[in-house]
């Protein structure tokens, strides 16, 4: 699950990061907002799904992929809240949109790390014992 996971955050935001730089849908956030945006979407999406494609991703990097999206969602919901940016109407339902989905990839993220740490998910190797 925790592969699968990641594989679909890295999809997911490699997407959207394609549309936020060749479409730029006008969505009230300043031009240079949304290509810094959408190239960080891009690049973080190739990693994500690199990471995703590991045998045994390393658990440390998917921790910071998963505090980084939980940070991005609670982003968003306050982006779209606190009216940071001109947002339209378009912009603040599409913040929204992608803050959820963010927030629906953390919480798979977890579950699937949980799991994969547990030893009971299947492919998963056991934690090795330290001598301390």
């Amino acid at each position: 699950m925790l592969k699968f996971a990641l594989k679909l955050d890295g999809v997911a935001s490699f997407g959207l990061g394609l549309l936020t730089l060749l479409i730029r849908p006008e969505v009230g956030m300043p031009v240079g907002w949304q290509i810094g945006l959408g190239s960080f979407c891009v690049v973080y999406g190739l990693g994500v799904f690199f990471l995703g494609t590991r045998a045994v991703p390393d658990r440390r990097i998917v921790l910071l992929v998963i505090i980084g999206n939980t940070v991005w969602a609670l982003d968003s919901i306050l982006t779209a809240g606190l009216k940071w940016f001109p947002l339209t109407g378009l912009g603040v339902a599409l913040v929204l949109a992608q803050g959820l989905a963010v927030l629906g990839f953390a919480v798979l993220q977890l579950i699937g790390l949980r799991r994969a740490g547990s030893g009971t998910a299947p492919g998963t190797r056991p934690r090795s014992q330290s001598l301390a």
